[in-house]
């Protein structure tokens, strides 16, 4: 891995590699601008591109699935939604019918 100061001018950069207990390996293929810009950030981070890729998509990944799973809701929300759970509306004629529907608990 090459390292780029302010000048444009080349170093070698020995990255420190972080052990890993398994070694899953994962390929994807990108244009060679976005491979530049992947390792001029891995550079700045004193890090080599497979860890920044790594750690950045992990990152990347929780934040996905946490947005996904979390509800977030506003004063106004959280209030309707407390009332509802305290007083909740008479079922339906639908509901009644899926409820008949359910098989018999044993």
């Amino acid at each position: 891995m090459y390292a780029f100061n302010a000048h444009k001018t080349r170093t070698k950069v020995i990255m420190p590699r972080s052990p890993v207990k398994s070694n899953q390996r994962l390929s994807i293929r990108i244009d060679s601008s976005q491979k530049e810009l992947l390792m001029r950030a891995a550079s700045i981070q004193s890090t080599d591109l497979t860890e920044f890729v790594t750690r950045s998509s992990v990152s990347a990944a929780y934040s996905v699935i946490e947005q996904h799973e979390r509800l977030i809701l506003n004063e106004e929300e959280t209030g309707y939604l407390l009332n509802l759970l305290e007083t909740p509306p008479a079922p339906n004629d639908k509901l009644m019918a899926a409820a008949a529907a359910l098989p018999a608990r044993q």
